[in-house]
């Protein structure tokens, strides 16, 4: 089963532009079928403020997806709901792997700068220390490691 790459669209592709008529035909299908994925909320269109449907690019792209897998594939209707919920969510969570291996590579960068280290004296004065350096001779074997919060 082929997967509809919504991605390759150009931002402009999802300016409503076309009226359910065209819209219709440039998908290959009756309006009335337009107005039933509308319903199921298998192909949502932008409104006008008169309440008129209208399609971009994209829906109309959306709309041969959903034909194909309803008559090529012969995938239910709550099926292809389901698929394109799925797909939804995978897209949703590879944007935010993306998003979170972008924070965590920022991180690493980083850290040599923000790492800390601190030796304590038995009296409770505190010394700074670079990153791999041993502390200040104290009689204390302990050492602290800080590492600020980020966010």
């Amino acid at each position: 089963m082929a997967r509809l790459d919504l991605s390759a669209f150009a931002p402009n592709d999802d300016t409503p532009v076309f009226v359910i008529s065209v819209a219709a035909e440039l998908a290959g299908m009756h309006a009335q079928t337009l107005r039933q994925y509308d319903r199921l909320g298998l192909v949502i269109p932008s409104r006008t403020k008169g309440g008129g449907r209208r399609y971009s690019q994209r829906d109309v792209a959306l709309l041969r997806e959903v034909q194909r897998l309803s008559q090529e594939e012969g995938v239910s209707l709550s099926g292809i709901a389901r698929i394109l919920e799925l797909e939804n969510r995978v897209d949703a969570l590879r944007a935010r792997v993306t998003e979170l291996s972008a924070q965590v590579e920022a991180l690493q960068a980083g850290s040599g700068r923000t790492t800390r280290v601190f030796s304590v004296s038995p009296t409770g004065d505190v010394y700074a220390s670079r990153l791999g350096e041993r502390p200040r001779t104290t009689r204390s074997q302990a050492l602290v490691v800080w590492s600020p919060h980020r966010r």
